[in-house]
């Protein structure tokens, strides 16, 4: 990818951010949730796309002005995955003792971003 390429990923992953933050305030996890991207088509997409998406979502946390937690992070990766044509799948689960939750992005069985234990550990409680 070119240099333009990735400041257009790193801007991109910046609205995305602030884009959820707005639907937030504004509509709350409802508004969140509903507003997330269609599935990207399962023809072909360019390989390493998928990296290069989580590292400008990486850029754009570090220099966000606020803490980007699980939630918001998977919701803007799957989001610009599935802008770009990669079949994401974002994945909420949780552990009821003692609580646990968290929120991860997998592209074709693989976790993109994210521990890869969760999936062993947590009751998958949507994936969408």
């Amino acid at each position: 990818m070119t240099s333009a390429g990735r400041r257009l990923l790193r801007l991109g992953a910046l609205w995305e951010l602030l884009r959820y933050d707005m639907a937030a305030a504004i509509f709350g996890f409802r508004g969140v949730y509903r507003s997330r991207k269609q599935r990207g088509s399962t023809r072909g997409f360019p390989e390493g796309l998928e990296l290069e998406i989580s590292q400008a979502i990486e850029w754009a946390a570090a220099l966000y002005w606020k803490r980007v937690r699980c939630l918001q992070r998977a919701i803007v990766t799957a989001r610009l995955l599935r802008a770009h044509g990669v079949p994401a799948d974002l994945v909420i689960g949780c552990r009821l003792a003692p609580f646990v939750g968290h929120a991860w992005v997998e592209v074709e069985g693989r976790i993109l971003i994210g521990p890869a234990a969760y999936p062993d550990k947590l009751q998958v409680l949507d994936r969408a």
